[in-house]
């Protein structure tokens, strides 16, 4: 056995000791999966930084400040390439399959298994996207993979399926708590949007998780937060209607977003052009609009950073509203890969600057100043884009610590999410799963069918009758029982037939011939059944399917050996009742 081997073999004996005490071996699980979920953030960051240096010529995550000096031709050739590059890694280890938060969410609703490998591959594509010059975010690749590595450790480590499900989310948040430097930020993220709710259970192993990627990142990059936010002071509380409209604003231009996006995916997947081109045409003509707005490539925090510090005019920034929407639909949607993540905080810093411009020449005696609308602009847009407001305005706190500023990102951000989600029914990411036919909400509900078996909610307080019952005492018998419907078995308990008073014809009340006739000449045979380790799901498929109340429940389907019976009621208020203890514990009910 190897060194290697050897050590996992033990910290998996280890933790089986600790399993006794459920909550202590999922913390320890948890513990390891921050720990994973910080280097994850860290070597894609590297991987990034590594690829920005080949394609143009420096690895420094602020490209504004060296991709002005670059000849156009560099400009437009390095995401060209990248892109041919990338269309062709997909092409042979993923076969074009995407890799995101979406994906993670699906995931999560269908139990939290996730495979490793692609996961890697899909990181080294984004890696290679961004770096080339792709105009997407970081945060959704670092937050796929690291769901990715918790979902193999979960397997290793931790048995429970419901337990799967809360340490994925486990190295949502610490992806996202690492790339942000912000743990509660990631704490959120992982609730509100890939558990989907907000849960007590998840809540513990989530926080040390997100707390533990964040001390890696600061270890390797120090305390830093993701943007340099200078102080800002609110010009008058008759400023906040402002924040509102601005809000509504941003609602509209996250929707004209996030159907940019899907549409440009749309006419991707249905043109002539071979999937494995699509990346370096879209990654052709990214290349040609950073010729006149250099600022839409790769993650843009530095321009980010510049519209936090007013630096920009009022027709720039408008520009680059335009400019980043139309780049990263092409990115996303072209098949080049990446997050909208950092996008919308891009958008929404420019839409923020450009709407704060406008009110400081309208009032500017009620003013905070071009940056504070930019800020407030940045939640607002990631919040309504991402569907997730409270993640979104706790970032935004852990990056000022301003309390009236916080106030006011709060009202732009609830605003907008309320609109975008009147406006285009969903977020950026269950848009996309709805247009794959997925529903997470019917696929949280499936799962919690599928967990539950039949023996666990059948009844034993049956009614039976042998097969050689005569007529006089089946009627008796039919009279009293209590759904009218009898089980009719052979001498070793065998299921034989079902029968019910409709099932007995004029005959069977001659008094001349009920001596004669038996519960198995008038039985209805091969009647639908269940075994005792059938799911939920196929009890009520069956029951629908078959229009019946209650079935029979056998030992199995070779012996069929009488055990119980399960009626539709008892398998809603089963299935309800594991609802609500979902809900209630984050995933971790069954």
């Amino acid at each position: 056995m190897s060194p290697v081997e050897e050590l996992k073999q033990r910290i998996a004996t280890g933790l089986r000791q600790a399993s006794d005490d459920e909550q202590l071996a999922l913390l320890a699980v948890a513990l390891v999966v921050g720990l994973a979920a910080g280097c994850c953030a860290v070597v894609f960051r590297e991987l990034l930084a590594l690829f920005q240096l080949i394609f143009l010529g420096s690895g420094e995550e602020d490209i504004t400040g060296f991709i002005a000096d670059l000849p156009a031709w560099q400009v437009v050739l390095a995401p060209t390439v990248g892109g041919l590059m990338v269309g062709i890694y997909l092409r042979v280890f993923l076969r074009g399959r995407p890799m995101g938060v979406a994906q993670v969410m699906e995931a999560s609703a269908a139990g939290g298994r996730m495979e490793l490998l692609p996961a890697l591959h899909g990181a080294v594509a984004n890696a290679l996207t961004l770096g080339a010059g792709g105009s997407s975010g970081r945060e959704g690749p670092v937050v796929h993979l690291g769901a990715a590595v918790a979902s193999w450790l979960a397997r290793r480590f931790h048995n429970r399926r419901g337990a799967a499900r809360t340490l994925l989310a486990c190295g949502v948040a610490g992806a996202v708590a690492a790339s942000f430097n912000a743990p509660f930020a990631g704490i959120f993220f992982a609730q509100e949007v890939v558990i989907g709710r907000y849960a007590f259970g998840a809540l513990v192993p989530v926080a040390v998780s997100s707390v533990v990627a964040t001390l890696i990142s600061h270890a390797v990059y120090g305390a830093y937060p993701a943007f340099i936010v200078p102080e800002f002071n609110l010009g008058s509380w008759l400023e906040f209607p402002a924040f509102v409209l601005l809000g509504g604003v941003t609602a509209v231009t996250a929707v004209i977003f996030i159907r940019s996006i899907r549409i440009t995916a749309r006419l991707a997947e249905t043109s002539t052009v071979p999937s494995w081109m699509r990346p370096a045409l879209a990654g052709l003509a990214v290349g040609l609009i950073a010729v006149v707005f250099p600022q839409v490539l790769g993650v843009g925090y530095g321009a980010t950073d510049d519209a936090l510090k007013a630096e920009y005019g009022l027709w720039l920034l408008i520009g680059l509203i335009v400019a980043k929407t139309a780049a990263t639909s092409l990115t996303i949607g072209g098949g080049l890969g990446g997050g909208v993540f950092s996008p919308s905080l891009f958008l929404g810093a420019m839409l923020g600057g450009a709407f704060g411009t406008v009110a400081g020449s309208v009032a500017p005696h009620l003013f905070a100043g071009v940056g504070a609308y930019a800020l407030v602009g940045m939640g607002a847009m990631a919040g309504a884009v991402l569907g997730a407001p409270i993640s979104t305005i706790l970032i935004m706190v852990e990056l000022t610590g301003d309390y009236q500023l916080t106030m006011a990102v709060t009202l732009a951000t609830v605003t907008a999410a309320m609109l975008t989600r009147a406006l285009n029914g969903a977020s950026y990411f269950r848009t996309v799963l709805a247009e794959n036919g997925i529903d997470l909400d019917e696929r949280l509900e499936t799962d919690a069918m599928r967990q539950m078996r039949v023996r666990g909610v059948m009844s034993q307080s049956f009614s039976s009758v042998p097969r050689t019952m005569k007529m006089r005492e089946l009627r008796v018998a039919l009279a009293t029982a209590p759904y009218g419907e009898l089980f009719v078995v052979d001498p070793s308990n065998r299921l034989f037939g079902t029968i019910t008073l409709a099932d007995l014809d004029e005959a069977a009340f001659d008094p001349e011939i009920q001596d004669l006739i038996c519960a198995g000449d008038a039985a209805r045979l091969n009647p639908p059944m269940l075994t005792v380790e059938d799911d939920l799901e196929s009890a009520f498929n069956l029951m629908e399917s078959r229009h019946e109340e209650h079935i029979a429940v056998v030992d199995n389907r070779v012996d069929r050996h009488l055990v119980g019976f399960i009626h539709e009621r008892d398998v809603m208020l089963a299935y309800n009742r594991a609802l609500v203890d979902m809900h209630r514990r984050g995933g971790t009910a069954y």
